[in-house]
């Protein structure tokens, strides 16, 4: 996908405008739905009242869910076409530092969409890409994203949700799972209900938890310290207050 924008790289909206290209060009190659391009721009608005930046909660948050990853006996990375477009090289990246799966899951689920899904992140340096067996479900969900690989997302005791939708946030806590959940509004339910509300931009967050992965890939005293010292009431408390103050 290009990232050619006829924008400079100095416009203070270049990287909300690069953005949306992505998403533009991942409707275009069938990898993104148009509603992607709604939830899009819901995430900016959030965005852009947080500064667009990545507050100091956010970044323990992405320290906690790299700690969480590193320490899973079985991590999955959740990837639906908005996540797919934006960040596709970043989640690869992060599954091969955490040893973490990464596994399609789409609410306008066709069995294209998977495949270009999987394709581009192989194009992107994957080497294996769950999502097409779907041959198990999360209870309590009557929508295409019930479906998953039942030796994915249905066997990982930690999984990683960027973009995700709420009643699936709170099925998988339901059954059980660690959610780290990537969500730039911190009132949704999704973030309401994670183990790790992340209130960050994806293009921010994923590479953040890579980097805090790398650190602290060796020691499991620090995981555990990053694990235990993280509060998920504060870090959404703070991501609100960040917002209302128009940060």
């Amino acid at each position: 996908m290009s990232d050619d924008v006829d924008v400079p790289e100095s416009h203070p909206r270049y990287e909300s405008l690069l953005t949306r290209h992505r998403i533009e060009a991942g409707v275009d190659m069938g990898i993104t739905s148009r509603q992607g391009l709604i939830a899009q721009g819901r995430g900016e608005a959030y965005d852009y009242l947080l500064g667009e930046e990545t507050i100091d909660s956010a970044d323990r948050a992405e320290r906690a869910a790299a700690a969480y990853l590193l320490s899973a006996d079985h991590a999955v990375i959740s990837v639906n076409g908005n996540a797919a477009a934006l960040v596709p090289g970043e989640l690869v990246e992060l599954s091969e530092v955490t040893g973490a799966d990464l596994e399609v899951n789409l609410f306008n689920r066709t069995e294209e969409r998977i495949e270009r899904i999987a394709e581009y992140l192989k194009q992107h340096g994957a080497e294996a890409v769950r999502g097409l067996t779907a041959d198990g479900r999360i209870p309590g969900l009557d929508h295409e994203r019930a479906k998953v690989d039942a030796d994915g997302i249905g066997d990982a005791d930690v999984v990683l949700v960027p973009l995700e939708d709420g009643d699936r946030a709170e099925a998988l806590g339901e059954m059980g799972k660690t959610e780290l959940v990537v969500d730039l509004n911190p009132l949704s339910r999704s973030a309401q209900v994670a183990t790790v509300p992340i209130v960050d931009n994806i293009i921010r967050a994923i590479p953040a938890i890579t980097e805090h992965a790398r650190e602290l890939h060796e020691d499991r005293d620090a995981q555990r310290t990053a694990i235990d010292s993280f509060d998920a009431s504060t870090a959404l408390t703070d991501a609100e207050a960040a917002i209302r103050g128009g940060a």
